[in-house]
């Protein structure tokens, strides 16, 4: 009975926002991980907020995921999308490159509203599907932008169901990477408000 307690009492909750360009794919790849379907009509998202509770590496968790309208290089960042949040899945089309290029602005502008160097964060390669006649960005491009800004990559298809849990469980281990309990502030560095 007091195992059944504490494990109750463990379940780790965490925050992630969604964020790219219009029509990339991001309700597609939200609603494909929470409730096992493609949604092939497009309409465009405002604001939409889904829970899941997954198991990952032994560990439940509570997982909010805020799937967020279409950014562009002119859209502010929300505070919403900011603070709070544990994690970022940033997804651009495969098929778009200024979908792609649009990500290292929507990364800039996350750190900058933070006020941090780094952010727990996926890059995400959607409809691979569409590869082989519309591929506009190779992989190894995604791959870089992700090393450049140490995020974790996956090219992904919402349609096809490909890799789209594995976008998710790669959040959630960059979102525990960085709050690992030995990467504690170092002693004399700490700040007060009063």
């Amino acid at each position: 009975m007091l195992a059944a307690n504490s494990t109750s009492a463990s379940v780790k909750r965490r925050k992630i926002a969604v964020l790219g360009s219009r029509s990339v794919g991001k309700s597609s790849l939200v609603k494909q991980f929470i409730e096992n379907h493609f949604v092939d009509a497009y309409y465009p998202t405002i604001e939409s907020t889904f829970a899941k509770s997954v198991k990952y590496k032994g560990v439940e968790y509570d997982c909010h995921i805020i799937d967020t309208a279409g950014q562009d290089e002119y859209s502010p960042i929300n505070s919403q999308y900011a603070i709070g949040i544990h994690g970022y899945i940033l997804v651009y089309s495969i098929t778009s490159r200024n979908s792609f290029d649009m990500i290292q602005i929507v990364h800039d502008k996350i750190i900058d509203f933070c006020g941090v160097s780094d952010i727990p964060c996926v890059i995400v390669g959607s409809k691979c599907d569409l590869a082989p006649t519309g591929r506009q960005v190779d992989a190894s491009d995604g791959e870089k932008l992700a090393q450049a800004n140490k995020a974790a990559f996956v090219e992904t298809s919402a349609k096809d169901n490909i890799n789209v849990g594995k976008v998710f469980e790669l959040c959630l281990a960059e979102i525990e990477k960085g709050s690992a309990p030995n990467q504690a502030e170092p002693a004399g560095k700490s700040c007060i408000i009063m």
